[in-house]
């Protein structure tokens, strides 16, 4: 509501470059404080931020958002009852079949391709390297690769928009893989540094094409169901990844995660609105 429409991926991309600064320089700056600082100052003075953060205001309203009469006052229209307003969020997601496809795949990665990062990953580390750095290093490789995403997006425009994303979402695929085989570090920090430059490339024309493309008064019910199933789901991929892994080993659940995380996308992109992330204007 307040960015002009041409420069909505500009500053989608600028949101989540200030997230990945802040994951890659916060930890790094309280390890370093805890050279001189006892545990007990350190999570007082994070209290004491986050105190700040939930307590600074806002600049201001846009005139035309101010002056509307809130859900239930008088002369503002009246408060719809949840399930009504989940109702409308699904009834709107299920007009752009772009956006279900992608959710699917979106859902599909993030169950098998994350689930791999927080169970398998650390494992791996341990058993198979005999250390944490690999753990380390391969987050750190996964966040710098994110923040030269949100860099890259912020001025490419790619022809097919919804391809391109698509394919970057696919390249999670690349994380599981590299705990497959016997590699050296490096190479599993490579490709988690791919797989965080291709999400990036993914969420930000998703989220940018969810918000030129849905009816202005549906987008925070879609926006809901889109983290309701790809995120809100997730912990079910992490309850069974372990236990896979102990039936089947880590060699085929990392493997089956992999080629989920390749082929989810790819189907999605069957779908013809997918290719712009946009329905096809009537004729």
């Amino acid at each position: 509501e307040v960015v002009d429409a041409d420069r909505r991926q500009q500053a989608n991309a600028a949101m989540t470059l200030a997230v990945r600064v802040t994951t890659l320089v916060g930890p790094s700056l309280a390890a370093l404080l805890a050279a001189f600082l006892d545990t007990w100052a350190l999570l007082v003075g994070i209290g004491l931020l986050w105190l700040v953060a939930a307590c600074v205001p806002g600049s201001g309203t846009r005139a035309d958002i101010a002056d509307r009469p809130p859900r239930g006052a008088a002369g503002g229209p009246g408060r719809t009852p949840f399930l009504a307003e989940f109702a409308e969020g699904v009834r709107e997601a299920r007009r752009h079949p772009w956006f279900l496809a992608g959710l699917g795949a979106l859902t599909a990665v993030i169950a098998t391709g994350y689930s791999a990062t927080g169970v398998a990953l650390p494992m791996v580390s341990r058993d198979e390297y005999g250390t944490e750095v690999v753990l380390a290093g391969a987050m750190t490789a996964y966040t710098a690769g994110a923040l030269a995403g949100a860099l890259i997006i912020a001025r490419l425009r790619p022809r097919n928009p919804g391809w391109a994303a698509l394919a970057g979402l696919a390249a999670y695929g690349f994380a599981p893989l590299s705990l497959v085989f016997p590699v050296h570090p490096v190479v599993v920090m490579t490709a988690y540094a791919v797989a965080g430059l291709g999400i990036e490339l993914f969420n930000v024309p998703w989220f940018t094409a969810a918000q030129r493309e849905v009816a202005p008064d549906k987008l925070a019910r879609v926006s809901s169901l889109d983290f309701l199933l790809s995120y809100g789901l997730a912990p079910v991929g992490l309850a069974v990844i372990a236990p896979a892994i102990d039936a089947f080993g880590a060699t085929w659940v990392l493997a089956g995660c992999a080629v989920v995380c390749f082929a989810a996308p790819a189907a999605a992109a069957l779908v013809p609105s997918a290719r712009a992330f946009s329905r096809p204007a009537a004729r």
